[in-house]
C-alpha cells in the first residue's frame, strides 16, 4: 500500500513525464517509441496512453534480435493486441555486421544499434522515445531529456544542450534525430511503485520462481537471472530498498571491458 507521500511523488513524476511527451509530440515529427517489453518501456507506453486519452499516436517499435526470452515475446503479443498498438517488429542485422573490436557480449547488444539506424534511415523518424533512466547506469546518468543524435545515431556528450528548469531544446540540424527520455528522472523503485499503483502489466519473469528472478530483461544469450525470493511487487520493492547490487547485474556485457557500454552508447545504443 502506498502512503500519501508516495502518491504525491508519483503524481509529480507522472505529470512531468506527460509534459515531456506532449512537448515532443508537438515539436518533433515523425516520432516512434522503442519498446523492449521491460518494465520501464512498458510504463512509458502507459504514460503515452495517458497523455493522449488512451491512444499512442505513433508507431511502437521492437528492435528484435530474435533472442528475447520466450515469456517476453508472449507478453509482446498479448499487450500489443490488448492496447491496439501500431507495433513494428524491426529485425536487427546479424552480429557479423557489428564493430569487431567490441567484446563478444557487447557485439551481440550492438545489433540493436544497427537495427535502429536502419529503421531511422528507412522511415525518416526525427524523434525516438526511449524508457531509459539516469539511475540505471553511469553512462545514462550523463544523458539529457531531449538528446540530439548525429545522422549516424552517434552521441556527443560534450555537445549536449543545457536543460534548466525543464526548458528543452528540440530543434535539430538536417539529418539528425532526437532521443526523448521521459523517464530519465525516475528511479527503479519509482517505476515499480507506479506499476503497482496503476496496475500496469509486466513480464512475470521479474518475480522470483525457485529462488531466481530477472531484475533487468535483455536477450537470453547475454542476460542471466539473479538470486531472489521476491515473488510480489511489494517484496521486490523491499528487496531493492535493501540491496547495493546494480540493476544491470545480470547483463553480461556490463562485466566485459570497463568502457564497452559507453562505447555502445556513443555509437547510438539506447
Amino acid at each position: 500500500m502506498l502512503d500519501s507521500l508516495d502518491e504525491a511523488g508519483l503524481d509529480e513524476l507522472e505529470a512531468r513525464s506527460i509534459a515531456i511527451i506532449r512537448e515532443a509530440y508537438f515539436t518533433i515529427s515523425p516520432l516512434c517509441v522503442l519498446w523492449s517489453m521491460g518494465k520501464d518501456s512498458t510504463a512509458l507506453l502507459w504514460l503515452i496512453r495517458k497523455a493522449f486519452l488512451g491512444d499512442i499516436p505513433f508507431p511502437v517499435v521492437l528492435l528484435d534480435t530474435e533472442m528475447e526470452l520466450d515469456e517476453v515475446y508472449t507478453f509482446r503479443d498479448e499487450l500489443a493486441a490488448a492496447w491496439q498498438l501500431d507495433l513494428r517488429n524491426e529485425l536487427c542485422p546479424p552480429e557479423s555486421e557489428t564493430d569487431a573490436t567490441l567484446p563478444p557480449n557487447a557485439r551481440a547488444a550492438a545489433r540493436k544499434t544497427l537495427g535502429l539506424r536502419r529503421l531511422i534511415e528507412r522511415e525518416g523518424f526525427r524523434g525516438i522515445f526511449a524508457g531509459i533512466r539516469r539511475d540505471e547506469q553511469a553512462t545514462r546518468a550523463k544523458e539529457r531529456v531531449f538528446s540530439p543524435r548525429g545522422a549516424d545515431g552517434s552521441w556527443d556528450l560534450r555537445s549536449q544542450p543545457l536543460e534548466l528548469r525543464d526548458l528543452y531544446q528540440s530543434s535539430l540540424p538536417h539529418g539528425a534525430h532526437m532521443r526523448i527520455h521521459p523517464l530519465l528522472h525516475w528511479t527503479e523503485i519509482d517505476v515499480w511503485k507506479y506499476t503497482q499503483r496503476e496496475k500496469i502489466p509486466y513480464v512475470p519473469l521479474y518475480l522470483a520462481t525457485n529462488g531466481l528472478r530477472y531484475r533487468s530483461l535483455g536477450e537470453k544469450n547475454i542476460t542471466s537471472p539473479i538470486a531472489s525470493n521476491a515473488a510480489s511487487i511489494e517484496a521486490l520493492i523491499a528487496e531493492l530498498q535493501a540491496t547495493n547490487e546494480p540493476e544491470r547485474a545480470g547483463r553480461l556485457m556490463d562485466r566485459e571491458s570497463e568502457d564497452s557500454f559507453e562505447r555502445l552508447r556513443r555509437s547510438g545504443y539506447m
